[in-house]
């Protein structure tokens, strides 16, 4: 665990905002951005209004303190300036907004984005629910897009092969782990880990093997999309893009955004796997939280409800 953390001030980061925009506008403030686990988020407003957004790789800003991303393994932790460059490449070959890239510094690990002030699709949904449309058109378009092989971006795209032979043999294997991991914090589960642990082994043994490896961003909700000043949907938070199985996304879709979800619902998912991906998928939103808790990280409590709402449904989903 990193022993003291300390946020970004305003004159640390007058170098990079300079990089970015030139002299010409001055850094009249710099405001770390709430909720960010991985990088840090800063909000950059200059003298004449203005404002871009600065990502922040650094061991002070990543509070899961997991060290760097394996590439290899496709659900590993999802951080760094290299996962974000080929994310960010990727997407703007396939015609998916994401904020513009304004510069990037390779050797401080920072980048600096346009600012896209429109608010999240978390905020304006309750005002206009018809965003949902636009949002299953965004999915449409990348879930159109395939890999050669299942893997990060940055990976499969540099000719890379992941851990593994299978998106489902990776799944089994993360819920399993996840599986003994909750079980030596939480006494309900492990009053169950065994009946756990063989459902998920008989769920993913009835899944088919496929070919077919689809780009998805891989944990969309609604808080990782902006609008834009033009009124279209952005994505954020991408490090973690790859190609999978587009189940894997529409399960975590259906988490994110409950009753919402049945506007981006698609025909021809392969239910096999959405029974063993809800599951799995569950396991490891609630490990992931109870992980974080270790830590630092300053907000505890959503973090617990997280954690605790998933177990609840990972024991109601057993006992089905």
């Amino acid at each position: 665990m990193t022993a003291t953390r300390r946020a970004l001030t305003r004159e640390d980061l007058v170098p990079l905002a300079r990089a970015a925009v030139g002299s010409g506008r001055v850094l009249a403030d710099a405001t770390r951005l709430r909720g960010g686990s991985k990088k840090g988020v800063y909000r950059l407003t200059f003298d004449d209004g203005s404002s871009a957004i600065a990502y922040v790789w650094s061991s002070d800003e990543d509070y899961w303190d997991a060290g760097p991303s394996d590439p290899r393994d496709p659900l590993s932790h999802g951080t760094g300036l290299d996962l974000f460059t080929a994310a960010h490449d990727r997407l703007s070959a396939a015609g998916v907004r994401t904020p513009r890239l304004l510069h990037l510094d390779t050797e401080a690990r920072q980048a600096v984005v346009e600012d896209l002030p429109g608010g999240s699709l978390e905020a304006a949904l309750p005002h206009d629910p018809a965003l949902m449309d636009r949002l299953a058109a965004l999915l449409d378009t990348l879930h159109a897009h395939t890999g050669p092989r299942f893997g990060k971006v940055a990976l499969v795209d540099a000719g890379g092969s992941s851990y593994g032979t299978s998106c489902e043999q990776r799944v089994l294997e993360g819920a399993l782990r996840d599986i003994e991991e909750v079980a030596g914090r939480e006494p309900r589960l492990a009053a169950v880990r065994d009946q756990v642990a063989e459902r998920v082994r008989g769920l993913a043994a009835e899944v088919r093997p496929r070919a077919r490896h689809t780009l998805i961003h891989g944990e969309l909700g609604p808080d990782h999309v902006l609008l834009t000043p033009d009124g279209d949907l952005a994505l954020i938070d991408i490090e973690g893009l790859l190609y999978f199985d587009v189940e894997w996304e529409h399960v975590f879709l259906e988490i994110r955004f409950g009753q919402g979800y049945d506007a981006l619902r698609r025909p021809g998912l392969d239910e096999d796997r959405l029974r063993f991906y809800r599951l799995a998928l569950r396991l490891s939103l609630v490990a992931g939280p109870l992980r974080l808790l270790d830590g630092d990280f300053p907000f505890t409590e959503s973090m617990r409800a997280i954690a605790e709402h998933n177990l609840v449904r990972v024991l109601d989903l057993v006992r089905r």
